[in-house]
């Protein structure tokens, strides 16, 4: 098991057995992103970015809620699948894909997505690691359906963006190579609270890597996530500017969404 691997088998099982999270009839996850829009528009233009130019046979969305990103999939691929642990999310997308009937539905855990080895040619795995203390069953399970030449874009919700790492640099500490538990002190204590996690990019890397996956490409994504920006500046302008700094602070991870395009490791 890598070195950076931090959740016992015993801890992963209820972590899989926790995926279908959004079941809860209190919680509308369509309803989540109201006043998002930037954070959607950011992320679809990483995604063009990461796949331009690129055509697939068959793309899947795991983990993809409500189907919120499988429109923007149609455009590169032929045929895309949600594939989502939620019965919830999958009658909310229902009716938000009910204009788009070729897209195909599936009751599916990131851990166990039932797929034949080597058949699928893109995957998509956004706002999932977030609820991956440790991800390394779901990269294994990447690795296994992605074709010899096809590729996943996992975003990331980072620990290392900017106003963290000067946080710390104030109190003379490093950025934690493992997962840091975001949770409020009440939901911790709460065992029934599904983890809510960030990551240091380095260490997801690692683990990328002893999954037999290769790191092609990285963005900075949800650079001006920010209320006070959002109620002062026109959506127009932060997504302009959003563009312009997708790929000079991904060196830094500047951002609070790291997003990855990864490639299966040639044997």
């Amino acid at each position: 098991m890598a070195k950076d691997t931090i959740t016992s088998t015993t801890q992963t099982s209820k972590q899989r057995r926790k995926a279908d999270q959004y079941n809860d009839p209190h919680h509308n996850y369509r309803q989540y992103w109201d006043g998002r829009e930037y954070e959607h528009a950011a992320e679809e233009i990483a995604i063009q970015r990461l796949l331009k130019g690129k055509r697939f046979d068959h793309a899947v969305d795991v983990g993809g809620g409500f189907g919120r990103l499988c429109l923007l999939l149609e455009k590169y691929a032929t045929k895309v699948t949600l594939a989502e642990p939620s019965q919830q999310q999958l009658d909310l997308a229902q009716d938000f894909l009910k204009n788009h009937p070729e897209v195909e539905r599936k009751l599916l855990q990131a851990g166990d997505l039932k797929f034949k080895d080597a058949s699928i040619d893109l995957l998509t795995m956004v706002r999932v690691m977030h609820h991956l203390p440790d991800p390394s069953p779901e990269f294994d399970e990447i690795a296994r359906v992605l074709t010899d030449d096809g590729y996943a874009i996992v975003e990331v919700a980072s620990y290392a963006h900017a106003r963290n790492r000067i946080k710390h640099w104030t109190h003379g500490k490093r950025i934690p190579a493992k997962p840091v538990d975001i949770r409020s002190e009440a939901n911790k204590r709460n065992k029934d609270e599904i983890p809510f996690v960030n990551h240091n990019p380095r260490t997801v890397i690692r683990q990328f890597e002893h999954a037999g996956l290769r790191v092609e490409r990285v963005l900075s994504v949800s650079n001006l996530r920010s209320t006070t920006l959002k109620k002062h500046v026109p959506m127009g302008v932060m997504l302009t500017v959003e563009k312009l700094l997708q790929q000079p602070l991904s060196s830094v991870y500047f951002g609070p969404s790291i997003f990855f395009l990864v490639k299966k490791i040639s044997k």
